[in-house]
């Protein structure tokens, strides 16, 4: 680029526009008029997008190198400038005075580029700036995204915008990434024109990024409220504190836990320890069958308080592993199935990591409650039997074992369920697996690839069971102690929730004016 690397394009935005030619990658610059058009290859399309007033022609090149490898010429933008002079987009005001030993062809070219772009049927002068900006200056009262908003390149070939303030994130292609990229730079209008796309595309993905709080002065959008039913009392959720501050305060202590060190000791313990139990299988159960038959009821409660401790170890190490991997957790909360107590974390900033990493930060609290067990065996093959350490040792060990065999269930939102999500790659699968069975029974077309389709249709039978069986068996049993020990009060409250349920709403209850 020599001496014309610092030359300034000009803004060719107020007088012409540029427009794809269907079928081909070539592109055409329209006149505002109507009255005039040139023809362009893709690479010099792409240049002119740029022709804003604000970049240098190196910048442009530079923007071209990395969009087209190295399989444009060297000083292309600088050949684009004599063509739009040639064509008479741009005209070149020339002045008379001599400008030394550079010689006139060299003064026409340097005034033409530097000092006095003009405008072909216009009569303004576009002067260039002495220190001109690196990006586009914004454009007034049009919708951009937020500071704090990011863009994650994701290593399976997607672009996830990522909204570290309100931990949202918008999954998009490379186009849409493209056009998402103008918002504040360009109308909304000359974004649609640029890329070619209809006013209700750009207008769904301004919807989709409003609901993700991604624009300036928007924020997430809240679910809407749903009508109450008994089911929902089977599983839900309460919010307890947010722990990123604590996370983030202790990370460095912890990050020796995942060295390869770490990890090729751990690995031994735990397989010696998996011999050591399968071996002294027969015994454990024994023992288990005697505990129950001495303390019945009475190990219930700590059971209880040991696996409470199991599964917040178990949620811990969710949130330290993807802390560890730079994520944020927001959300540290208490989960209640059937009634039974739980611990939940917010994990959700993991779709941001590669699928390696992912598959550690949901299959780390499966990890913690392996070790958890592994640890209680040796204490239990160390102590006496009889001892307090022995009892909790035993409990300690079983509480870990029973979360594990529950948490690895793919069919039920656990662990075991979100490690066949991260290891298949196939997003939301319960509800897409529901979908696709759907569309096929219905004949409507599936817009799945292969792969995923073979996914979804070998996973879909099993979850369906899986939901019909767990509530069908529940709801058999309420009923049927309800019925048999309270024969009359049953009724009522199905009789009142039949009522309820079956009412419309507000929402579908159309407004009367009187």
């Amino acid at each position: 680029m020599n001496e014309y690397e610092s030359l300034i394009c000009p803004d060719i935005r107020a007088y012409w526009k540029l427009a794809a030619i269907k079928g081909s990658d070539r592109v055409i610059l329209l006149s505002a008029q109507g009255n005039n058009h040139f023809q362009f290859s893709a690479a010099e399309g792409y240049a002119l997008r740029y022709f804003t007033g604000e970049f240098t022609a190196l910048e442009i090149q530079n923007c071209l190198k990395r969009e087209f490898q190295p399989t444009i010429p060297a000083n292309l933008v600088v050949e684009l400038l004599q063509k739009l002079i040639t064509l008479g987009i741009l005209a070149a005001e020339v002045e008379d005075e001599e400008r030394g030993r550079e010689g006139e062809r060299k003064k026409q070219i340097n005034e033409a580029f530097v000092h006095s772009y003009s405008y072909s049927k216009s009569t303004s002068v576009n002067q260039a700036s002495p220190t001109p900006p690196l990006s586009p200056s914004p454009t007034p009262n049009s919708p951009r995204l937020k500071p704090c908003v990011h863009w994650v390149a994701h290593p399976d070939g997607y672009w996830i915008l990522r909204n570290p303030e309100d931990i949202t994130f918008l999954q998009v292609s490379d186009r849409d990434k493209a056009i998402i990229s103008q918002l504040g730079q360009l109308p909304t209008h000359l974004i649609a024109e640029e890329y070619c796309i209809t006013q209700t595309k750009l207008k769904y993905l301004l919807q989709l990024l409003a609901a993700t709080g991604m624009l300036e002065g928007t924020k997430p959008a809240k679910p809407r409220p749903r009508k109450f039913t008994p089911l929902q009392l089977l599983s839900f959720r309460i919010r307890l504190f947010n722990p990123d501050k604590f996370l983030s305060r202790n990370i460095d202590k912890l990050r020796f836990l995942w060295t390869r060190p770490t990890a090729f000791l751990l690995s031994i313990f735990l397989v010696i320890s998996a011999v050591i139990g399968f071996n002294q299988q027969p015994e454990i159960v024994f023992i288990g069958q005697q505990l129950l038959a001495n303390y019945g009821s009475n190990l219930l409660l700590p059971f209880a308080l040991l696996t409470a401790l199991v599964v917040t170890l178990h949620e811990l190490g969710h949130a330290f592993t993807l802390k560890q991997f730079g994520g944020i957790v927001p959300e540290i909360g208490l989960l209640f199935m059937c009634f039974i107590p739980s611990v939940y974390t917010n994990t959700s900033d993991s779709y941001c990591l590669s699928r390696s990493r992912r598959i550690l930060v949901v299959g780390a609290g499966v990890l913690v409650q392996l070790i958890l067990a592994a640890i209680a065996l040796w204490l239990w093959n160390l102590s006496t039997n009889g001892t307090w350490l022995s009892l909790s040792s035993f409990l300690l060990m079983s509480a870990a074992l029973f979360t594990v065999a529950l948490n690895l269930n793919p069919l039920a939102k656990f662990d075991g369920y979100y490690l066949a999500v991260a290891i298949t790659g196939v997003n939301n699968l319960r509800s897409r697996a529901k979908n696709f069975y759907a569309n096929l029974l219905t004949g409507k077309p599936i817009r799945e690839d292969w792969k995923t389709a073979c996914i979804l249709a070998a996973y879909g039978p099993f979850s369906i069971a899986y939901i019909w069986c767990v509530f069908g068996f529940l709801l058999l049993h309420i009923a049927e102690w309800n019925l048999t020990n309270i024969p009359i009060t049953a009724g009522v409250f199905l009789f009142v929730w039949a009522i309820y349920f079956l009412l419309p709403t507000s929402e579908n209850t159309p407004n009367r004016k009187n």
